[in-house]
């Protein structure tokens, strides 16, 4: 089959397309094979290919950790999805190529297409789950999202407005902070100008409840400074380290938790895909997709998403496209 190889760790350029994989096959009672229409391009891929995650995977490997398509087999014990029908998933990797093997696969919505489809799994499942898993969101909860425009920034902006919040949103160009206002957020702020946490706290008197931080090495010592009594902030994305004063916590009472998708039991992700389906069909709100490129472009979609200035939403890799 078709599909995407990394033979050793490095730059994207260590991504070659082949055309002899072999074809995964089930192995056992609770996997679902996925022909695999769109494939999800995300930060955490990049970080694997680097040798900067603390799981790696075999050499060779396929990328990829997320996507949608049509099932075609299943294993003895999957009762929730059948041959043929359309779902999205997460796997452990292996969605860049035409055939995909996991344990997770979610029914996709009506309405919603292969390339929304792999958007969905990491961006909206890792934001559902700082959100309201973690986070305890509720209606009037006040939340800032940093680096909103990207994917899970815009599923968290979106979800968290449907839920009542009030929802803050920072983006770093212009384009981005109209995507950011138009999915949900009622304030927008610049975090390039140098006075944007001044501006929020002027907003913001007496704080905010939760911060979802996707750049932590950057922003974390000023997240704290931002937060309300009791407040918490998420970290989503970090990469480096930054010191930080115990006092602001102390203060403030607040605290800090780390977000890391991989935890989630399968009782999460099933929840977390009954809340995305009733979302998607009650709300006027889809992923946005940046932009989708062909297999054949998958190191320049690994160069983009690692670039990350101004970020407009989801990256896509068509399995489609030759």
């Amino acid at each position: 089959m078709r599909g995407a190889l990394v033979k050793q760790f490095g730059g994207p350029e260590v991504i070659k397309i082949v055309f002899d994989l072999p074809k995964p096959t089930i192995q056992t009672g609770k996997q679902v094979l996925v022909r695999v229409a769109a494939a999800g391009v995300n930060p955490v891929d990049t970080y694997i290919r680097n040798a900067q995650y603390p799981l790696l995977p075999k050499l060779p490997y396929t990328p990829g950790r997320d996507g949608a398509g049509v099932v075609e087999e299943i294993g003895g014990d999957v009762s929730h999805v059948k041959v043929g029908d359309r779902v999205y998933f997460l796997a452990n990797n292996g969605s860049a190529a035409e055939y995909c093997l996991t344990n997770n696969v979610f029914p996709l919505p009506c309405g919603v297409s292969f390339e929304e489809g792999a958007c969905l799994a990491i961006p909206y499942m890792t934001a559902f789950r700082a959100l309201f898993i973690l986070g305890g969101v509720k209606k009037g909860t006040t939340v800032l999202i940093h680096g909103a425009s990207g994917g899970v920034g815009l599923a968290a902006v979106q979800m968290a407005f449907h839920s009542g919040a009030v929802v803050v949103g920072t983006a770093g160009t212009t384009e981005g902070l109209e995507i950011v206002r138009r999915n949900g957020a009622s304030e927008v702020f610049n975090h390039r100008a140098s006075n944007y946490a001044h501006e929020i706290k002027k907003k913001f008197p007496n704080g905010l409840d939760l911060i979802l931080e996707m750049a932590a090495h950057q922003n974390l010592r000023t997240d704290l400074e931002l937060l309300a009594r009791n407040g918490k902030v998420a970290v989503i994305g970090s990469r480096g380290e930054i010191t930080i004063d115990p006092r602001a916590l102390m203060t403030k009472e607040s605290s800090i938790f780390g977000v890391t998708l991989a935890n989630s039991t399968d009782t999460d992700l099933m929840t977390s895909s009954a809340f995305i389906s009733e979302f998607l069909a009650s709300s006027k709100y889809r992923p946005v997709i940046n932009r989708t490129y062909p297999l054949s472009e998958i190191d320049k979609a690994h160069s983009d998403v690692m670039a990350g200035a101004g970020a407009r939403g989801k990256l896509i890799v068509s399995l489609n496209d030759q």
